[in-house]
């Protein structure tokens, strides 16, 4: 469950990247956060991932109070949300396995567990038999299907995608979101930042739309 109420971030610089954001995500749902660049998604994710903190408002994820967080518990909550980006952000002189495990080596997870795990991510994203690729030997959806992977190799109960079919044509954006949408529909939560209308009408998720960092509307699942 995400939930935040009246959440504002004010940089030093004196702008204002949300004002008095309010919303709830309950557990096992997807919805789409909707605005053009600026409008505060980015944000929105940097926050609810404790990246940064607001300058007002409550964030709750899982029963935890973000703001009240010991930084010391940041990490584990940090295993609880898989990341996607629109750059995919691999490292491009390692392999896709490499990339993959990363998350688990940092931990320090067993290798024959760290092996497991991600043939079965890789599994999971249509990219088996691709190990010992380097990224740059990858399409563009292949390389995001890379960095699903990664996001999902420690079993998150939440996934966060900011923009993550902006540099796709359409069959390989449905191809993503379906992806997300798969992983849903096995009980993990899903927050898709996007600008792209026709994959939230194709799938009719609840959305919620930012404009200069204020929710100007928010729509139910159909």
């Amino acid at each position: 469950m995400i939930k935040l109420s009246q959440v504002s971030k004010q940089y030093p610089n004196g702008h204002l990247a949300l004002n008095k954001v309010s919303f709830d995500i309950p557990s096992g749902e997807m919805a789409f956060v909707l605005g053009h660049s600026g409008a505060g998604k980015s944000t929105l994710f940097k926050l609810i991932t404790r990246m940064e903190k607001p300058t007002a408002g409550q964030i709750i994820v899982h029963d935890q109070n973000l703001s009240r967080m010991r930084s010391s518990k940041v990490p584990y909550l940090r295993r609880e949300i898989g990341v996607i980006f629109q750059d995919h952000k691999l490292l491009l002189d390692r392999t896709v396995f490499d990339n993959v495990a990363l998350p688990l080596i940092v931990i320090g997870m067993p290798n024959d567990e760290i092996r497991k795990r991600v043939r079965a991510a890789l599994g999971k994203v249509g990219l088996s038999g691709y190990e010992k690729n380097l990224p740059l030997t990858l399409s563009g959806g292949e390389q995001q299907r890379v960095g699903i992977a990664r996001a999902v190799i420690n079993r998150p109960s939440i996934l966060l995608a900011d923009e993550p079919t902006g540099n796709l044509d359409d069959e390989l954006s449905d191809e993503i979101i379906d992806i997300f949408a798969d992983f849903n529909q096995v009980g993990v939560t899903v927050l898709i930042a996007t600008h792209d209308l026709r994959q939230v009408n194709r799938l009719g998720s609840r959305t919620i739309r930012l404009e200069k960092g204020e929710i100007v509307q928010t729509e139910a699942t159909e």
